[in-house]
């Protein structure tokens, strides 16, 4: 790394540590003049990112901006190394053809990290478009020795970037504060570990770390066509969600919005959970859970199995969807397990109990972005907290 780069992410560590907390994720108009500078950067690259490649003039009409704002803020993030010129436009009339610029979208990686899996560590190489271009995985160590293994696969994949690397987002179980400080994460023993210190001082670069489900509906909504209000569920060894409300990311006073695993679903006890409790939502709905359940069952009582873990989920979220007016749950993890009777239950579950004249028409439906989709929202995190744009 840079000297230059040094001093850019020292500036930067602010916003690295919260990388949506303060703003919507994408940057919509103008600001006062004291905060413009910033504002204004984010607003280019948003455009860009969103509308791919522009000549100044569309940029100023696009954005509201002068031309000569228009023209020093592409020419510094020229300087920067993040906007290229891409050539001329075709000449459609008279007059000298415009220059197009865009992000310099080969010109930075990203490396992603998605510690959710029950017994292996994923990584991987984005663009910043998203698409994966490397993947790495590694057998998940027990005990203390997984930042040391994690710090390791970064190593790895930064040394495979071949371009310079534009920041490290990582998805993990737990909750996570705006420091990337793990508050706990029993999965690994981690209680108060300053994950995002520790790897920012040994590897040297930006580092950014959520929990895994906050993660993943970043990705739904930069890549998977989810609207500003929308609820991630995301099931595997545990249950967790994401929110986002009005395009910003909802984690609460605590840090633990979205930990709906240990809501207690029904008066009909249930389940004996890890946390002591009968009946909570991650005995009913953990993949390892309704799996076995569906392990002991006949052919003809898994839709039976899998409406009664819908109708669960149904419950748990209808007061979430209620408070918050949302319109789309997006369903993440084992596909046979929560595609069809579980997600159309939840789907009906979740209209007897709202009020049916503005939650008729709520979509309770899969994510299309499969396995990935935790790699792929730590590219947002980064995104995000290194040039504002998601």
């Amino acid at each position: 790394m840079s000297g230059t780069d040094a001093l850019r992410m020292t500036a930067t560590d602010s916003a690295l540590r919260g990388y949506g907390t303060a703003r919507t994720l994408r940057t919509g108009g103008k600001v006062l003049p004291e905060h413009a500078r910033a504002h204004n950067r984010s607003l280019v690259l948003q455009t860009l990112f969103q509308r791919g490649p522009m000549s100044r003039a569309d940029l100023a009409r696009e954005t509201g901006l002068t031309r000569v704002t228009i023209s020093d803020l592409v020419a510094e993030l020229m300087v920067d190394g993040f906007i290229a010129e891409r050539g001329v436009r075709e000449a459609s009339g008279p007059g000298k053809p415009a220059m197009l610029v865009d992000l310099d979208r080969e010109g930075h990686r990203i490396v992603g990290i998605d510690l959710s899996g029950t017994d292996r560590i994923l990584g991987a190489i984005l663009t910043l478009d998203g698409e994966i271009v490397v993947r790495r995985d590694i057998p998940l160590p027990a005990g203390d020795a997984v930042v040391a293994a994690l710090s390791a696969l970064i190593r790895e994949l930064v040394a495979d970037s071949q371009v310079p690397v534009l920041g490290v987002g990582i998805g993990t179980p737990g909750i996570v504060d705006d420091d990337g400080v793990v508050l706990t994460a029993p999965t690994f023993g981690w209680s108060g570990l300053a994950l995002r210190a520790i790897l920012a001082g040994e590897l040297g670069l930006p580092i950014l770390v959520a929990n895994d489900a906050n993660a993943a509906v970043l990705a739904e909504y930069t890549f998977g066509g989810a609207g500003e209000d929308v609820l991630l569920v995301k099931v595997d060894r545990g249950v967790g969600s994401g929110l986002l409300a009005g395009g910003q990311p909802m984690r609460g006073g605590r840090f633990a919005a979205g930990e709906i695993g240990h809501v207690t679903v029904g008066t009909d006890g249930g389940p004996s959970c890890a946390c002591g409790k009968d009946g909570c939502l991650e005995a009913w709905l953990s993949a390892p859970a309704l799996t076995a359940r569906l392990a002991t069952a006949g052919d003809a009582d898994r839709d039976g199995i899998l409406r009664d873990a819908g109708e669960r989920l149904g419950i748990a979220l209808a007061p979430v969807v209620g408070a918050l007016d949302l319109s789309e749950i997006v369903l993440s993890g084992p596909p046979e397990l929560l595609d069809g009777p579980l997600a159309e239950q939840a789907a009906e579950t979740l209209r007897t109990r709202t009020l049916a004249e503005f939650h008729e028409g709520l979509r309770v439906r899969m994510t299309e972005q499969g396995a990935d989709i935790v790699l792929r929202g730590a590219a947002v995190m980064v995104l995000s907290g290194r040039l504002g744009v998601s």
